[in-house]
């Protein structure tokens, strides 16, 4: 198998990173590309209670299960399929069933936290960050918490007081430093999606001069 190339998608919560992604992936056929979500890889809470859970600061380095993420971009690097979790939202825990990923050309990791943490900061060819508003980044992530997980509003206030805003201020934003590409206003800016997109086929490009 030629070699694969892994891009990096971090920015906050709500940022447009699955948009980002999603356009990304347009020109390319499905075969020669997957996603992986750094939000598959929390850490497995099972054993506390659901109150517990509730409580977990989700936007927190320590909140990613960063061996098993390492290992598994590992994997696909080296050719190996791999089970990726399925994370339940809804109960702050990690779904009993898995989906099996097979290594592609094209590996797009996404997730709030993939730059702040060396191990997998270190892992990408290309690495963008997703700069949108904070105050769009609020209204997004009250709307998909809402509609999307089941959330109640004072949850979720609650929630981005608590950890949210202060995490990305103290390790979110600050890893935005390590991006080769900053793409302001998320899905929206065309042009710095069709950047993206040229740079990846430059890649595979010299990849199939070599």
């Amino acid at each position: 198998m030629e070699k694969t190339i892994f891009i990096g998608i971090a920015g906050g919560s709500a940022s447009g990173k699955t948009t980002i992604a999603q356009e990304i992936i347009k020109p390319f056929k499905k075969q020669e590309l997957v996603i992986l979500e750094q939000d598959a890889y929390y850490k497995e809470l099972s054993h506390l209670t659901l109150e517990e859970r509730k409580k977990a600061n989700f936007d927190h380095p320590n909140s990613v299960d960063i061996e098993l993420l390492v290992h598994h971009i590992a994997q696909l690097r080296n050719g190996n399929s791999i089970l990726k979790p399925i994370y339940d939202f809804t109960r702050h825990t990690r779904k009993p069933e898995s989906i099996e990923i097979q290594p592609t050309s094209i590996i797009v990791v996404d997730g709030i936290l993939i730059f702040a943490i060396p191990e997998i900061r270190k892992l990408f060819d290309i690495k963008i960050f997703v700069d949108t508003d904070s105050d769009v980044r609020l209204l997004r992530r009250i709307s998909r918490d809402i509609t999307e997980r089941g959330r109640a509003f004072e949850s979720i206030k609650e929630q981005y007081l608590n950890t949210v805003k202060p995490m990305y201020e103290e390790f979110i934003e600050p890893s935005k430093r390590y991006a080769d590409i900053i793409i302001p206003r998320g899905g929206k800016n065309r042009i710095g999606i069709n950047m993206v997109i040229s740079k990846i086929r430059s890649l595979i490009n010299q990849e199939m001069t070599l």
